[in-house]
């Protein structure tokens, strides 16, 4: 006899079934013992009856307790009128045990699993992540984050579009913010790095011919971190060639559109077609390049879709007193704008063919039409202050890929946790991501970072110079 899944037995009345699950809770009537038995599935009610059960099963079920995993074969039969439980999909029938099997015991859990209204400390969840995730509003967000990536998979797939995968161990190069880097160990003194995204992989496989490319792919930016942000992320990632910016904002409209009427049918677009408005305009409107233009603010289910567009193609860093890409050097200057190249004090005027996504005051996705003519390129570089030795060095395998004919292209990068955060109506994306890092980027779970032996570090070739409390954690 096979596993049936806690939610079929509501259609499987009068039939023997095998269950497993674990135990989320116990009630004692009497001799009677109901105890509601969880699986992915859901929640299904089982009634240990001492005249029903084998000698061994009545012996087991007085050892039974809470997230003990059990096997449990019985029958599934219908509820009395006033015993159904109108809050459960498996309600209106519950299984008369025969058979009992513990498969496996359970101590206490450090917070309850059945009760999540008395929330752990976020701390204490995330060391105990994989009983976190036992509770039903994680597992339906896991579960959701699984749907709206299937969804997202067929329908590229429908549209021609090829999956491919582009590496993880890569060249440091300055993309906004600070790198991963990992020491190589067969070349002492030099490192690749984590990307912070798979710009320069995908712009190659566009000059490669592919043409229509996307990915689910994990990126890392070692930076600070906010609600909405984790060193190591998951992207919604693709490119596009012989496309324009018009192709490309249809084609994403397109996806979400149909993404929320199928998954998400009882959530109304403010704006259909999505509402547009210029960078300048938000900026003067609004105050932000991320508006929240809901009509009803405390409507959870109000989802109000803005592109953004025409941002600058370059921002002055006070910080480091110096000019810097609004959004990354690869993107497209307006072509209005690419007489103003030659003049360095026009760099501030300088549009870009840039757009972003808002929702509900999110930027849930970004992307451009990129410069596909390396003396453009090469210009953007030394207008960003790199010297012809550094260009070289650091995007020289870039420009040399455009010398051998590179199709205008363009695309776009969903961050997908801040996506299904959003969807999901939770606060942050640590809430939709099955095993997230701390506000501070730790793993209380796995607990890392943490210290490694010397000799890995001397067959890395490298030194910790402070032995402070922090390399001891």
């Amino acid at each position: 006899m096979k596993k049936t899944n806690n939610i079929d037995t509501k259609n499987l009345v009068g039939q023997e079934v095998e269950l497993f699950g674990w135990v989320n809770t116990i009630r004692k009537m009497g001799k009677i013992i109901f105890i509601d038995l969880r699986d992915r599935s859901g929640l299904v009610q089982l009634v240990l009856v001492p005249s029903e059960l084998s000698d061994k099963a009545k012996d087991l079920a007085k050892e039974i307790k809470p997230e003990y995993v059990l096997k449990v074969k019985g029958q599934v039969q219908e509820r009395g009128e006033k015993q159904v439980n109108p809050d459960l999909e498996t309600g209106r029938v519950e299984i008369l045990a025969k058979e009992i099997e513990i498969l496996s015991k359970s101590e206490t859990p450090p917070f309850e699993i059945d009760n999540e209204e008395r929330r752990a400390g976020e701390e204490l969840r995330l060391k105990y992540r994989y009983l976190d995730l036992r509770h039903e509003r994680m597992k339906n967000n896991i579960l959701l984050r699984h749907e709206v990536i299937r969804f997202i998979r067929q329908f590229f797939y429908q549209r021609d579009f090829v999956e491919i995968e582009t590496p993880y161990l890569s060249k440091s190069t300055p993309e906004g913010a600070r790198d991963f880097l990992v020491p190589s160990r067969n070349y002492p003194g030099k490192f690749y790095a984590l990307p912070q995204s798979p710009q320069q992989y995908k712009q190659l496989l566009m000059v490669a011919g592919f043409e229509k490319y996307f990915q689910i792919v994990r990126c890392f930016r070692d930076e600070d971190q906010r609600g909405d942000r984790q060193a190591e992320f998951t992207q919604l990632d693709l490119e596009m060639s012989f496309v324009e910016q018009e192709d490309i904002l249809q084609l994403i409209e397109k996806l979400m559109i149909e993404m929320v009427q199928e998954l998400f049918p009882e959530k109304h677009l403010t704006f259909s077609p999505f509402k547009r408005l210029t960078y300048s305009e938000v900026i003067e409107k609004y105050g932000s390049d991320r508006p929240d233009l809901r009509q009803n603010k405390e409507d959870k289910n109000e989802l109000a879709f803005v592109w953004v567009t025409d941002f600058p193609m370059f921002e002055y860093k006070e910080g480091d007193q110096r000019w810097g890409a609004a959004h990354h050097p690869f993107t497209a200057i307006n072509p209005q704008d690419l007489d103003k190249l030659s003049d360095e004090s026009k760099m501030g005027e300088i549009k870009a063919l840039q757009y972003d996504l808002v929702l509900n005051g999110w930027e849930v996705a970004g992307g451009s039409i990129r410069t596909h003519r390396p003396e453009i390129l090469q210009r953007v570089f030394e207008l960003l202050g790199h010297s012809e030795d550094e260009i070289k060095l650091k995007f020289g395998h870039l420009l040399e890929a455009f010398r051998y004919g590179v199709p205008p292209h363009g695309g776009i990068a969903f961050g997908l946790d801040r996506l299904v955060m959003v969807l999901a109506g939770e606060p942050n994306i640590r809430e939709v991501i099955p095993f997230p890092k701390t506000s501070d980027n730790r793993d209380p779970l796995m607990g890392a970072p943490s210290a490694v032996d010397k000799s890995q570090l001397d067959e890395l070739h490298l030194q910790i110079t402070s032995n402070d409390d922090n390399n001891n954690k």
